[in-house]
């Protein structure tokens, strides 16, 4: 079984990179300013297993409008899907941000200060989980 792909990018502003390669995982960064329709047709065009995507200006929730159901209409219901980052502006309930991002068809939702092994952690569980890993 070949590798799982991943797509990573980010959103407006957001310069994020996730180091995935070293825990066995093939990699398409799609680095900053990505538009989330660019997630899609990656996802779709690499045969990707997971989207993952962060967010450090805040306005993630007005980046993704429309995003799952373009989603789910380009035929990636079963996609591992995480974001992560300053997904809103201001001070905010982290239990709502995740909330509110499920409600957006993520998996998994992770603040700014996720340490990273532990979402690999949670990513190779969830890929295994489905089947993907």
């Amino acid at each position: 079984m070949a590798a799982p792909m991943i797509i990573t990018g980010t959103l407006g502003l957001d310069s994020h990179i996730i180091g995935l390669k070293e825990s066995g995982f093939r990699v398409t960064a799609l680095g900053a300013h990505t538009p989330p329709e660019d997630f899609i047709k990656a996802a779709q065009e690499t045969k990707a297993d997971a989207i993952l995507m962060s967010s450090l200006y805040g306005m993630a929730e007005y980046d993704l409008k429309g995003f799952n159901e373009k989603r789910l209409e380009a035929g990636l219901k079963d996609l591992v899907l995480y974001i992560g980052g300053n997904l809103v502006v201001g001070r905010s309930d982290p239990k709502e941000t995740e909330a509110k991002f499920k409600e957006l068809g993520f998996d998994r939702v992770y603040g700014p200060e996720t340490d990273i092994d532990a979402a690999i952690e949670d990513l190779k569980g969830d890929l295994k989980a489905r089947g993907r890993l």
